[in-house]
């Protein structure tokens, strides 16, 4: 009648008629023995996607430690040691990310790319800020993976290393970073850079600012070129990139025309009230 519940289709059949079709099942017949195949591949598929989000995460903390370390080398009395520590986190990231090039061992790198792509790109922007500081110039995509190039150190490691092929284990392997990866760690360092333009100013530091608003307007230009013909993500990051290029050429306008009027002490408050100001139109 109306009102009333439906029917499920399985109802028909009484439950001792079900309990015991499940009785008769032949736990050792070829489609059985199919499932759990099924069942232990995607089961280990998964742990592995597990275990390279923790990575990925311990490399983008890792990474981020890096860049905060970074943006200390302009107040810093002496450059040099604050570079010195920078390489070594950064030899402590590549050796987290060693351990995912051998979870990757013998598997499809982009099966988990989503897994790793977060710490890739925050290393890609550690790695391009160091290299920016040294040489005032971006690093290539080809040698940041010239540094992701392992090899075996002994014999516990090769045992220790996972991989579902039965082959002998490679002596040397490696994990490259995808263009794409690689195009947004360097969008995101833009906003290091941006960052590292007014904490210059505030030290007395003023050709910074200059060199870095070429070096922006150069990165910008490229990421124009791409346009709407690259990826998704990519796009999005091309307006933090303007917000950015924006805020470091307004601090070079104000340095060059009212650059004798206000004190070098105060250019850093200056700056920063008028990108709050940027932020806010740009939000209206």
């Amino acid at each position: 009648g109306s009102g009333g519940f439906r029917k499920r289709k399985h109802d028909n059949f009484p439950h001792g008629q079900r309990k015991e079709e499940k009785e008769n099942v032949n736990p050792s017949s070829a489609l059985m023995t199919s499932f759990k195949s099924f069942q232990l591949e995607l089961d280990t598929r998964h742990d592995k996607y597990e275990r390279l989000v923790k990575l990925s995460r311990d490399i983008t903390i890792e990474s981020k430690r890096t860049i905060f370390l970074l943006h200390r080398f302009t107040s810093a009395p002496n450059g040099e040691e604050i570079l010195n520590e920078s390489e070594v986190k950064l030899d402590a990231v590549r050796r987290k990310i060693k351990q995912v090039a051998q979870e990757l061992i013998g598997e499809d790198m982009y099966q988990f790319h989503r897994a790793i792509s977060p710490g890739l790109q925050e290393y890609v922007e550690a790695v391009s800020f160091q290299y920016f500081i040294k040489t005032r110039s971006l690093i290539s995509v080809e040698e940041i993976n010239k540094q992701l190039i392992f090899t075996v150190e002994n014999r516990e490691e090769t045992t220790n290393m996972t991989s579902n092929s039965h082959d002998k284990q490679p002596h040397t392997w490696s994990l490259k970073v995808t263009p794409v990866d690689y195009l947004l760690g360097v969008a995101d360092l833009t906003g290091e850079l941006m960052r590292l333009c007014i904490s210059s100013v505030g030290n007395g530091d003023i050709d910074t600012p200059f060199e870095l608003s070429q070096f922006l307007r150069q990165i910008y230009d490229g990421f124009t070129f791409i346009g709407n013909t690259g990826p998704y993500e990519v796009s999005k990051k091309l307006y933090t990139l303007k917000q950015s290029l924006a805020k470091v050429e307004n601090a070079c306008y104000t340095l060059k025309v009212r650059g004798s009027e206000i004190p070098k002490h105060m250019l850093a408050d200056v700056f920063s009230t008028k990108t709050e100001l940027i932020d806010q139109e740009e939000s209206l």
